[in-house]
């Protein structure tokens, strides 16, 4: 176990006059007299550019090759990240120590970051997780609504505190870079990545970027608990056709530039400190090979600094494997790419570019320029001085103060499309059925990305279920709970259904097919409506579900996307603790056959994109003295 971060982090001493002492300098966990020079990029007074430029000058080629290169800690252990000068590892969705909880993700962090420090040159590493809706990988973390329950929100301060409060859970274990958020613009919501993106257009995803400051800070180190922000996945991904994931995005480069880059632009304009390639293709060409998008546009047009990494194994997709090739990786890095992200074969890597960078068919201006970029970025973070886990942190991983504000955000993401009176119900008095199979599953509720990459039905992680928040918020009215609805009749004043669909993420979520709700719900919902109590649907989704055909026999539909592990929010608004502000940030289609449908392209949906209903059947617009910023969304409908 390394010391607290509190000893390791550098600091001046004075002399010691009285006891004839000298001074010392600490140096990652090294004491150096402070006769002895240190070097320029142990001093932190002095400027970062200064410090890079002496490290680079000190690192061979073995050590900036090894800097380019982020590995899964299932394929090197801190044994092979010292060896090889790694620069980064990764935890992928659901790479966990064997006992996930907070403390040991600190005491795994600090094993790899230990065998960093203590190199001869003492560089340490960035660790990445998919910290997407919360700490999600992490057992007892808060579990925030997915961005397609915050776009409906429409809030940029309150996304901004969610990603702040995520943040302090990150830096809690250790953890210095986050890849998110996702500012894709989802056009086809069969895509399985939908509930990754804040909305449909350029509008709401931009001004939601705000979650880059909620992660870094105004500026990158500017606090302990400051995370490296990334900003994905460049570019084009909420295009493919058929909204298919790694698919083709077939568009001209005009609405490539006037629907997909506008996000992109407002990261970067607010310092995003990381931008991650997609898998994707821009008409036949994989980002990941892209010169022109990820060199021209990114760093030379928008002025981007920091940062280019791939997504995971992206550079041995180019060809459409997911081994790389020699070719690959001379590619992947001439177009622009800093660091590369493997799931094995580090070495092979290292080996592989240096033998392209000593033939010349990789300039080696492009390895330090690679490498400028990510110290930069490490010196920016302190990690030099600080560098391993702040375990004064460890308290606030799932802590109240930011499982209230993930109910907060809960709440204000709720969509309410429907109600002829039902809603809100009175918190007291009769009994009140709940049944579906979301009503009473944390990890249906949390969706993708939650403990594990895909994501699982059942208790996965700590929180409210859906039928938790209704028992406690309704604690004057008898709760009965049938996940068929069976034993439904006239005695009930209402019935809640909660449906809808069931974990997936990236690639697994495609529905080319259609997306339609399963029998389960089918039978339910019909079972429910043919008892003649008033049945209020809500829909737990990551996106937009073919409803047309069922929801004139539902007296209230709630869309309430993917809440996490908070969802006492949602019996707030069913409740009205709470009246219901959301409004969609997507265009909700009447058939599948609709599909891509966005607002603008001249199809009638059956809610149209901004649309959202309050308790009093008016427009409820933003005002300041309630505290809320104004939605880039149009008026409710």
């Amino acid at each position: 176990m390394p010391p607290s971060s509190s000893v390791l982090r550098y600091r001046r001493t004075t002399p010691m006059a009285a006891a004839g002492a000298a001074a010392l300098l600490v140096l990652g966990s090294t004491p150096v007299h402070a006769e002895e020079a240190a070097p320029i990029y142990r001093d932190s007074l002095r400027a970062v550019d200064e410090r890079v430029d002496d490290l680079m000058s000190r690192m061979s080629l073995n050590d900036k090759i090894g800097q380019m290169v982020q590995i899964e800690r299932g394929a090197a252990d801190a044994g092979a990240v010292g060896d090889h000068r790694l620069g980064a590892v990764l935890s992928a969705g659901g790479s966990t120590p064997d006992t996930n909880s907070p403390e040991a993700w600190a005491d795994m962090y600090d094993g790899y970051q230990r065998a960093a420090v203590e190199t001869p040159l003492g560089i340490p590493i960035l660790y990445g997780v998919d910290a997407v809706h919360g700490h999600n990988n992490v057992r007892g973390a808060t579990i925030f609504p997915h961005n397609i329950g915050l776009g409906a929100a429409g809030d940029p301060e309150l996304v901004r505190r969610v990603a702040e409060a995520t943040g302090v859970e990150i830096a809690a274990t250790g953890i210095d870079w986050t890849f998110a958020p996702c500012v894709c613009v989802a056009r086809d919501d069969r895509w399985g990545r939908t509930y990754e993106s804040f909305g449909e257009t350029p509008d709401l995803p931009s001004q939601l970027t705000s979650a880059v400051t909620g992660f870094q800070g105004e500026t990158l180190g500017d606090s302990p608990t400051s995370v490296l922000a990334t900003a994905k996945h460049y570019l084009g991904d909420g295009a493919t056709e058929e909204g298919r994931d790694r698919g083709d995005a077939v568009v001209d480069e005009e609405e490539l530039r006037a629907v997909h880059l506008p996000p992109f632009r407002a990261a970067v304009e607010r310092g995003v400190g990381s931008v991650m390639i997609s898998y994707s293709s821009w008409n036949g060409t994989k980002a990941h090979a892209d010169r022109y998008l990820i060199t021209d546009v990114l760093k030379e047009e928008l002025g981007f600094t920091g940062i280019v990494v791939s997504d995971y194994d992206g550079v041995g997709r180019i060809s459409g494997n997911r081994d790389f090739t020699p070719e690959e990786v001379r590619t992947g890095v001439n177009a622009g790419i800093d660091m590369i992200m493997l799931s094995k074969n580090h070495a092979r890597f290292i080996s592989d570019l240096r033998v392209e960078v000593e033939a010349g068919r990789v300039p080696r201006e492009r390895v330090d320029d690679a490498v400028r970029r990510i110290l930069t970025k490490k010196f920016e973070l302190g990690l030099f001085e600080a560098p391993y886990a702040d375990r004064d942190l460890l308290a606030q991983v799932g802590g109240d103060a930011h499982r209230e504000l993930a109910r907060e955000a809960v709440r204000a993401s709720q969509v309410l499309l429907e109600n002829d009176g039902v809603l809100p119900l009175a918190p007291e008095g009769g009994k009140v059925m709940v049944a579906g199979k979301n009503a009473d599953d944390i990890g249906n509720q949390s969706g993708g990305w939650t403990i594990s990459w895909q994501g699982s039905s059942g208790e996965t992680t700590d929180g409210t279920t859906i039928l938790d928040g209704i028992r406690e918020v309704a604690q004057g009215t008898e709760i009965v709970h049938d996940r068929e609805g069976r034993g439904i009749d006239d005695s009930f004043r209402a019935a809640i259904a909660v449906v809808g669909e069931t974990p997936y993420a990236e690639y697994e979520g495609d529905r080319p097919d259609g997306l339609v709700l399963d029998d389960e719900d089918r039978a339910t919902l019909t079972r429910l409506a043919d008892s003649g109590v008033p049945v209020v649907v809500v829909m737990v989704s990551g996106r937009p579900l073919e409803i047309a055909d069922e929801v004139g026999d539902w007296n209230g539909l709630v869309a309430a996307w993917l809440p996490g592990s908070e969802g006492a929010g949602v019996a707030d608004v069913l409740f009205g603790r709470s009246a219901p502000t959301g409004r969609l940030p997507v265009t909700w289609m009447r058939t599948s056959d609709q599909q891509p449908i966005n607002e603008g392209d001249g199809q009638e949906g059956l809610y149209p994109y901004g649309a959202g209903l309050s308790y009093d059947g008016a427009e409820r617009p933003a005002t300041e003295e309630a505290g809320e910023v104004p939605s880039p969304l149009p008026a409710q409908r």
